[in-house]
């Protein structure tokens, strides 16, 4: 792994981003606008929104990352640019690596817009400080990045890699605690959830609503996010195709 070529991986892919406004307005308004509309749909009970708003701050980046990633990488592959690239020196590594830097401090600007508008603007009371509502957001978003990579390996096209989110994502929505609390769910189910990267993306901003410290179960669920994001991309540097076919 070559950190130059890696770092002329992110400076490519966040040229390439910059000037595609679609894909921006995606990864940066589309969170805040959905968030908002939650609050609103349940403006008559304030309580769901002060409940739910804070892990739907994770939720929400990660799923955008998620489709945003897949479909990059899904492209590079059939438009041959992958190919072409992997006949350089340039190692898959260094490929994802680049990818995760680029997409990182995208995910920095995502968690940070996020935040503003959801604690600012909605006005969404939290216990722990900004700035671990920021890491936890940052990781959740770092997550749907490297599942997406890791996910596009096994996409034939761009249409297939939009499948894989109802395939891959909106199971651990159901089942992360989101909508009930797990221990309140089947005990199979239970057991199903617990091996599920979402379920600690949502429990780690449980525990920052819930409480001022920094315990130590938000640590070892921030942990588990992470460690599930660096097994991802490389698994993805394992699986990762010149070309679909």
């Amino acid at each position: 792994m070559s950190a130059r070529r890696t770092l002329a991986t992110a400076r490519r892919v966040l040229t390439q981003l910059r000037s595609d406004h679609r894909t921006i307005a995606l990864l940066l308004v589309v969170p805040c606008v959905l968030l908002t509309l939650f609050k609103y749909v349940y403006a008559s009970s304030p309580g769901v929104f002060d409940r739910a708003g804070l892990p739907m701050l994770g939720v929400f980046p990660l799923v955008t990352m998620f489709l945003v990633t897949s479909i990059a990488m899904v492209r590079e592959r059939t438009t041959g640019t992958l190919e072409r690239l992997l006949t350089t020196p340039l190692a898959k590594l260094d490929l994802l690596v680049g990818y995760a830097l680029a997409f990182g401090l995208l995910a920095l600007v995502q968690a940070g817009l996020v935040s503003a508008v959801a604690l600012g603007l909605l006005g969404l009371d939290i216990r722990a400080g900004v700035g671990v509502v920021l890491v936890v957001a940052v990781a959740n978003a770092l997550l749907g990045m490297a599942l997406g990579l890791l996910l596009s390996a096994f996409a034939q096209n761009e249409f297939q890699a939009v499948q894989f989110l109802p395939a891959g994502i909106l199971p651990q929505v159901l089942l992360c605690g989101l909508l009930t609390p797990r221990d309140r769910m089947a005990s199979w189910l239970t057991a199903v959830s617990d091996v599920l990267p979402m379920s600690y993306s949502v429990d780690a901003l449980v525990q920052a609503s819930r409480s001022a410290a920094v315990t130590s179960t938000l640590v070892t669920d921030v942990g588990i996010v992470l460690g599930c994001m660096v097994a991802a991309l490389a698994l993805g540097a394992v699986t990762l195709r010149r070309r679909t076919g």
